[in-house]
């Protein structure tokens, strides 16, 4: 599968942005999805993640209660609302694809997941 991800930018601290990323080759559905940010000079830190069937999700402790990660399979894209955006979220963003996996599995770790788009810079100025 081949990951496409859209929506980064620059918005001041506070704002909100949505992260796209759209999937193409093969069933969509059959994969769980999730995002990860790399900053310079640190290492990637796991984002966010979904399940194949959307009915479970995984958060980082740093994103909890701002961010939000969806998908409709229909479209073949799962999204990540980003609200309340500070200058420690400034980073490149990520998103991942894995399979095979359960209905209801997400997962944390990088090395867990098969797929990879090639990252959306997100700035936050303060």
């Amino acid at each position: 599968v081949q990951l496409q991800a859209s929506g980064g930018g620059l918005v001041q601290a506070g704002g909100s942005l949505r992260l796209s990323c759209s999937a193409s080759g093969r069933t969509f559905s059959g994969y769980a999805m999730g995002w990860f940010r790399q900053a310079p000079g640190k290492d990637r830190e796991f984002v966010a993640g979904i399940s194949w069937r959307g009915s479970s999700t995984d958060y980082g402790d740093s994103v909890k209660g701002r961010f939000i990660i969806s998908r409709n399979n229909a479209r073949n894209t799962n999204f990540l609302q980003m609200n309340s955006l500070k200058p420690d979220d400034t980073a490149v963003y990520y998103c991942a694809a894995k399979s095979p996996t359960s209905y209801s599995s997400t997962y944390s770790k990088d090395t867990e997941y098969n797929y990879w788009g090639q990252g959306t810079q997100v700035t936050v100025s303060s």
